[in-house]
């Protein structure tokens, strides 16, 4: 499924050195949480270089507003999305598919202002977030882009699911799922990443779930919001909606939308290797608590651009390294 790119965004592709991004303009996005079912309403604004990505969670009780960071270590609960939050309880659910879209258009500085606890699920994917991306554009900031590169490898394990990031020139994903329903079955994507392929490839991915699950999740309060306008519903044997699927292996592709969403709370863009067998949101946050467990594990960098040999593509590569932490 095509994403249409409008002229007014530029990625700066033949830079030798890579600058980071914010938006050209405000995003304004309305709709309802997948989980408690209430509205929510989004306004992501242009932000400084060296920023990084802030949530603001406003209409707390008595008028009160807490900033958040976009961060691995804000990370408060994984059970069934990926919710971040601070001491005080303030906390912003569902962020994975904003965090995935601004990743995916390699975008650093964002100020998402949210008036609820919930982030709007919209279509299920992270579409309707390029989208309106994309129609304000990605201005270019006067500082150099920072990069997280894997120096060796980590691996974690939570019951049957696994993953290793490994050192690697630029950054590529290889996910694999293995379910028993006959719907789904087991499916591999592999990704070597590049705005371009995941505007056309993964962001269009919607979030699915299983009809036998429906009425348990509805008696603990949640999926409150879920329909078949925001979810693949999946029966015994079949896909329910009766559009079908955007995708044949639309499920992996969502798992790895996902885990671009997830990985990203390493607060720059990652250079490794991510291969996950049966990921979800608890695997990947820990996959970032293990990185960031030994320095030894990582380097921040420079980022610069230079071509790519096999794809005709531009590819992040990082400058020498300045100091092993995350700044």
């Amino acid at each position: 499924m095509e994403l249409n790119r409008p002229a007014a965004i530029t990625f700066g592709q033949g830079d030798c050195a890579v600058t980071q991004t914010t938006l050209a303009d405000q995003v304004v996005i309305e709709g309802i949480g997948v989980h408690r079912g209430q509205p929510a309403r989004v306004v992501l604004h242009p932000a400084e270089a060296n920023s990084g990505i802030t949530f603001l969670r406003t209409n707390l009780p008595n008028g009160r507003e807490r900033l958040i960071e976009a961060r691995h270590t804000s990370v408060q609960d994984t059970q069934l999305c990926t919710v971040i939050g601070d001491e005080t309880g303030a906390s912003i659910a569902t962020i994975e598919h904003l965090m995935s879209a601004l990743a995916g258009l390699e975008i650093d500085n964002v100020l998402v202002e949210v008036d609820g606890p919930e982030m709007p699920i919209l279509d299920g994917s992270s579409r309707i977030f390029v989208e309106q991306i994309l129609q304000v554009g990605v201005k270019r900031l006067f500082a150099p882009r920072k990069m997280v590169r894997v120096l060796r490898p980590v691996r974690i394990e939570m019951g049957n699911a696994h993953a290793e990031l490994s050192p690697y020139d630029g950054f590529r994903l290889d996910i694999e799922i293995d379910f028993k329903n006959p719907a789904i079955g087991r499916q591999t994507y592999s990704f070597d990443f590049s705005a371009d392929r995941y505007r056309r490839e993964v962001a269009a991915a919607r979030t699915f779930g299983f009809m036998k699950d429906v009425e348990a999740l509805w008696k603990a309060g949640l999926a409150l919001g879920a329909s078949l306008e925001n979810t693949v519903a999946v029966g015994e044997d079949r896909v329910v909606n009766p559009e079908g699927l955007r995708f044949p292996n639309e499920f992996v592709r969502h798992k790895l939308l996902d885990a671009i969403g997830d990985l990203s709370l390493a607060g720059h863009a990652l250079q490794g290797h991510y291969k996950a067998f049966c990921p979800g949101h608890k695997l990947n946050v820990m996959m970032l608590s293990a990185l960031f467990s030994d320095r030894g594990n990582y380097a921040v960098t420079d980022a610069v651009r230079r071509p790519a040999r096999a794809r005709g593509e531009m590819v992040m590569q990082p400058a020498a390294a300045f100091a092993p932490e995350v700044n």
